[in-house]
Parts: C-alpha cells; sequence; structure tokens
C-alpha cells in the first residue's frame, strides 16, 4: 500500500497514541465461557471462540480449495497455527485453543509485560534473594550474585539463553515474582489472550499454567511492536558479562563470554538450516509442555506467524521441522487460502477501533533506530550497550536472514497491523 502522506501519519499517529492511553477495557464478547486452567490430555470438544466460530474447534481447520497447496504431511504437533502478522488473517490451524503447557515461550508475554518499564542501560546489582525460587534444571545464562548487569544484558539473557536466571533478576527489580506474574495476567487478559494463566514467569512447568498456540501467537505479534522486542528475538549471539576475578597482578577485571540464539531456525543447527527470512521469535522446551516454538518470518513482503505446539514425533529439532513446513504452506498459501479465524486486537484497541502502532522502550524512539537499518538503506552495525549484542549479528543477521521491523504511520491503513518500519536484515554485500 502506497504510505499516506506526512500530514495524515502524524495525525493518525497522535489520534491512536491518545486513544491507546484511554486504555479502555471491551467485553470479552467473543469469548467462551472461562475453562479450566489445567491442560487436557485430549483436545476438548469445544474450546474459546476468540478469534472466530472455526478456532473454537477440535482437529484441522483450513479453507483448502482450488490452487491452495494441501497441508504438509506428517504434522505432530497437538496445536499448531499459521497465521497473517499483519492482517491478523489465521490461514490454518490444528487445535487453536488447547490450553497446555506453554515452556519458555511464555517468555513473550513477561518480555511484552515488562519491556517497557526500564531503559536498556539501568543498572542492577544482583542480590542472592534476586535468584531464590528458579527451578531445578532451569536454562540458565550464568548471573552471578554480587555482580551487576544493564538490563540490556538481562534481556539478550532472557531472548538468547533463555535464561530463567535472568527473569527471575528482572521480576525482583519489578517487585518480584508474585506482582510479575500478576501483571503478565492483567496483560494477557488485555491481548484477549483468554487460553492463557501464568503461574511462573519464566515459563517453568507449574500447575495449572497454560497458554495456546492462538494465545502465543496473539503475545508475539503485540511484542513485535516493540522495537526493542524484535531487536532482542532476532540477535543471534552477543557478549554477555562474566564474572569478576583477579588477575595475576591482583587486579580485578570482568570479562565477558559469548551465548548464542537457542532458536535454531535463528542459528542453525546440525539438522536444521536457518530458514530463509527469520526473524525471531522464542522457543522452548521442558518436561511437561513438550518443545513449544513461535516464529515470524518474511518472504516477498509477506509476513507470517507460525507456533507448534508439543510435536509427538521423537525427532531432534522436530519442532523446528514442523514449523519450517508450515511457514513453507504458508508462504505458498497466502493470497489463495481464505482465512478460517483472525488475531484479535487488544481490548483497549478494539474498543476504541484503532490499531496500535510500534511503541518505543524508554529512553529510545520508535521506528527504525539502533541496530536497525532503514529499508533500501546500507546495513549498519549497531552500537550494543552494556554487556552489547554482536553488532553484525543484529544489524545484519545471518545470510538470508531478514528482520521485520514493524512500520509506524501505515497501522492504521486498511485495518491493518502491520509490523512497523519494514526493514529488511540482508546478508553482507
Amino acid at each position: 500500500m502506497p504510505a499516506p502522506e506526512n500530514t495524515v501519519r502524524r495525525s493518525l499517529l497522535v489520534a491512536s497514541a491518545v486513544l491507546l492511553s484511554a486504555a479502555l477495557t471491551a467485553p470479552a464478547a467473543l469469548a467462551a465461557p472461562k475453562p479450566s486452567t489445567s491442560p487436557s490430555a485430549t483436545p476438548p470438544a469445544t474450546t474459546s471462540t476468540v478469534g472466530g466460530a472455526r478456532l473454537g474447534q477440535p482437529g484441522t481447520q483450513v479453507n483448502l480449495a482450488s490452487g491452495v497447496p494441501v497441508l504438509p504431511k506428517e504434522l505432530s504437533a497437538r496445536s499448531w497455527i499459521v497465521a497473517d502478522a499483519e492482517s491478523g488473517k489465521v490461514l490454518a490451524a490444528h487445535n487453536a485453543h488447547w490450553r497446555l503447557a506453554p515452556a519458555s515461550t511464555l517468555k513473550m508475554l513477561f518480555a511484552d509485560t515488562l519491556l517497557p518499564k526500564w531503559p536498556r542501560t539501568t543498572e542492577h546489582e544482583v542480590e542472592p534473594s534476586d535468584l531464590a525460587g528458579i527451578g531445578a534444571g532451569s536454562s540458565m545464562v550464568g548471573i552471578k550474585e554480587d555482580e551487576t548487569y544493564t538490563v540490556h544484558d538481562l534481556w539478550l539473557g532472557v531472548f538468547l539463553r533463555s535464561g530463567n536466571d535472568a527473569v527471575h533478576v528482572l521480576s525482583a527489580m519489578n517487585g518480584g515474582v508474585e506482582k510479575t506474574v500478576e501483571e503478565m495476567n492483567a496483560h494477557a487478559e488485555e491481548l484477549q489472550a483468554l487460553d492463557t494463566h501464568v503461574v511462573s514467569p519464566d515459563g517453568y512447568d507449574a500447575p495449572r499454567q497454560v497458554s495456546s498456540a492462538y494465545d502465543l501467537t496473539l503475545i508475539a505479534r503485540s511484542g513485535l511492536q516493540k522495537k526493542d522486542f524484535r531487536e532482542y528475538s532476532s540477535t543471534v549471539r552477543a557478549q554477555f558479562p562474566g564474572e569478576t576475578k583477579k588477575n595475576k597482578k591482583g587486579k580485578k577485571v570482568r570479562g565477558a563470554f559469548e551465548i548464542q540464539n537457542t532458536n535454531r531456525l535463528l542459528a542453525g543447527d546440525t539438522d536444521v538450516p536457518v530458514y530463509p527470512g527469520i526473524a525471531g521469535v522464542k522457543n522452548g522446551n521442558t518436561t511437561n509442555a513438550g518443545a513449544t516454538f513461535t516464529g515470524v518470518a518474511e518472504r516477498d513482503g509477506k509476513v507470517l506467524l507460525v507456533t507448534v505446539m508439543n510435536p509427538s514425533k521423537n525427532e531432534h529439532n522436530e519442532v523446528y521441522k514442523e514449523t519450517a513446513k508450515l511457514f513453507d504452506w504458508g508462504f505458498e498459501a497466502a493470497g489463495k487460502v481464505e482465512p478460517v479465524g483472525e488475531l484479535v486486537r487488544p481490548r483497549s484497541v478494539a474498543q476504541a477501533g484503532a490499531r496500535p502502532g510500534p511503541s518505543a522502550s524508554p529512553g529510545e524512539a520508535g521506528g527504525a533506530g539502533d541496530g536497525v537499518v532503514a529499508a533500501g538503506s546500507k546495513p549498519v552495525a549497531s552500537a550494543a550497550s552494556g554487556g552489547g549484542a554482536d553488532g553484525a549479528a543484529v544489524a545484519l543477521g545471518i545470510a538470508g536472514g531478514v528482520l521485520v521491523l514493524l512500520a509506524g504511520g501505515a497501522f492504521l491503513v486498511n485495518r491493518r497491523w502491520p509490523l512497523p518500519d519494514l526493514v529488511r536484515r540482508r546478508s553482507r554485500p
């Protein structure tokens, strides 16, 4: 779509900001009666109908017709969804509202809730109490007591290494785990992610903690409106502060070590190539949840979100393999298949009748900025603060990678919710 004139764009941005600040709450007219927060062993006969009646039905929902490619064979996930990230149209789904354990994909909600709280340069000295209550066997980034970290460091630990220690430190900075969980549940309600019930902010297995493929996709779509969320979820590798030690001369020095993103479609693995156009978002794996993943990718101007939960096929990296198959199908089917539902807007935005635009974390400007490249311009590496993300990894990414950054100014056009500043991260020249 052609971009609106600057004056119109500014007016739309101002109007949207006013409407969003009102934070009006719409009734949950689309929601089914509040279901149990305990995950079921088999798909319920009826689930929430948020997003459309078809999405409340068990099994695979897709409108196959002439010219529409058939769905991939051998999909074993208990639940999955393929959606257009901009228009919100759900192209196909399987048990979309089945409430299942989310594992660390729940960290997307944690980030979407807490990212706006502090500038990335904010520093925090870790106290022993900050690391209390972390579950046994948790994924950790390696935070040490009595060391000081920037908020930027901590978010890198959350997104790249899925560090439960980083989640607990940020929760402590936010007033504690209980307060953070309360805020996450409230934010889920605002997003109309009504299948989601948070017990532990890091996604660690906990009784009654559930989400759904539909909700995780809603949450990812909301998070991708934030510049920092987009940057962190697309960072392949970064330097993370180490422990302060004395060198041979007795002087205290603090080194750093490299951390890599555990999203295999972004970083690659022996049996999973980097997916062309991938730009995040978050993976998870626990005993109860199995493997879970939500990803965003772009191809030929089309941006898709795919969520896959708990494949039963016992193969290495199966969740990524099934996600890649669904991305391939979605890009081929886009523009041909009639949707089976939609990703709903947050309650305040739906009530106000407006679409949200890109939001900025404290101290940053929305839209293209540090670590991003304006469409059509030459890539420039970012200067990372604190522990410092690898500038080349953030700005250039991996060969064939595409960073989708949401486009301010066009988000009210044709009732779409686009990914602002459609900024593409290209391979090195």
